[in-house]
């Protein structure tokens, strides 16, 4: 593929023509699209995945977003959906069938786990769930109705990685579709097609958006691929993007290159000052210089994300309540990847969090980093 500037991307890739020399493309907030004769209406009816017939398929502000976000994956096409958790269904769905069998990472998002743990198994697919950080784990997973490997590197709680490049060859060998959740990196600090990983997903919803506003998914990969998703799980299932929700995301995208490093830089900092924090058991953030996979961090990105977690030394759930209560500034809530700092800790969504109960998983935001910073520091105090 030909290699473009990543502004060129955001900011001009797909808008050369739009109407009335809009600086801004429009909001094609339409249903249906109409045809002046009937052989232009049968073509656009026999070939939906290139014409524009019902927005429930495609639209023209959902299409130039698409046309951004497959360049910024290195793919050759991409294909926006309503939700991350409808581009996940669809993108495993459309190459599963009763009888085979998928590999996954064990610490995904949650909704992954819970559509492979429960959904499919109620259409005869079988599952594994793999540690992920070790090739031969997934090797040895593997078994001869294997039809999908599925990443998430980093992982959703704890932060794992998996050696992209190690994956894609096995999987190529033994002719299996390989999956990843890109969410956290971003396709500024991570392209995993590069790494001969097959298909793509986000959550359009976190970073891609970046405003807390607007729910979103998409998938990309190459033409194929995402062709074959689109007529066998996105036209079937209806998970389609309204336009308006689509040019949230395209506003959103126009910063991603600016807001990335702001976010990078203030986990960094938060992630060494809390190491240094005696109420600190531990911290996990795959960029730290401490970490075991620091390596292949810096092998496979560019840059990190603002979400890390760390381990509180206290086992108590109420002073861990109580640290999570004093903060001001970290706001309690699910997600991440808005313009705010978040803070979820462990045990609110696990009913036996066993040792992982004072595990806290925290969104730097784009405050300034003295203001978090302290607002952490102050919880601390309250420990005791």
């Amino acid at each position: 593929m030909e290699k473009k500037y990543i502004t060129e991307i955001l900011h001009h890739l797909g808008e050369d023509d739009l109407p009335c020399g809009a600086v801004n493309p429009p909001i094609f907030q339409t249903s249906i699209f109409s045809f002046k004769g009937f052989d232009e209406f049968s073509t656009a009816l026999s070939d939906e995945t290139n014409h524009f017939l019902y927005t429930r398929g495609n639209n023209p502000t959902v299409n130039i977003l698409e046309e951004k976000l497959a360049a910024l994956e290195h793919a050759e096409r991409a294909k926006l959906f309503g939700s991350g958790v409808a581009a996940i269904v669809s993108s495993i769905s459309a190459f599963l069938k009763s009888g085979d069998h998928i590999v996954t990472v064990k610490d995904c998002y949650s909704w992954t786990s819970t559509y492979v743990t429960q959904y499919l198994a109620r259409f005869g697919v079988e599952h594994t769930y793999v540690e992920g950080n070790d090739v031969n784990e997934i090797e040895a997973a593997l078994k001869p109705n294997t039809k999908i490997i599925y990443l998430e590197s980093p992982t959703t709680f704890t932060f794992k990685l998996q050696d992209l490049t190690e994956v894609s060859s096995l999987a190529k060998m033994r002719g299996v579709k390989t999956i990843i959740d890109n969410t956290w990196a971003t396709p500024i600090y991570q392209n995993p097609i590069d790494f001969g990983i097959d298909l793509v997903v986000h959550s359009a919803s976190k970073y891609l958006g970046g405003n807390s506003d607007v729910v979103g998914g998409v998938v990309a990969g190459s033409d194929e691929d995402v062709r074959r998703i689109f007529e066998k799980e996105f036209l079937n299932t209806g998970a389609v993007p309204d336009p308006f929700a689509a040019w949230l995301i395209l506003r959103g995208i126009r910063t991603l290159h600016i807001r990335m490093p702001v976010h990078f830089q203030n986990a960094m900092e938060l992630s060494r000052r809390l190491q240094k924090s005696e109420a600190v058991e531990s911290v996990l953030y795959p960029m730290l210089e401490s970490s075991e996979q620091y390596a292949l961090a810096k092998k496979q990105m560019r840059g990190g994300s603002g979400l890390f977690s760390f381990k509180l030394k206290t086992r108590d759930i109420d002073r861990i309540k109580k640290f999570v209560n004093s903060l001001r500034f970290f706001r309690r809530a699910v997600s991440w990847g808005g313009y705010e700092s978040l803070i979820s800790p462990y045990a609110v969504s696990h009913r036996d969090p066993g040792d992982n109960v004072s595990l806290i998983r925290i969104h730097a935001g784009l405050e300034e980093i003295e203001v978090l910073s302290e607002d952490l520091d102050r919880a601390m105090k309250e420990l005791g």
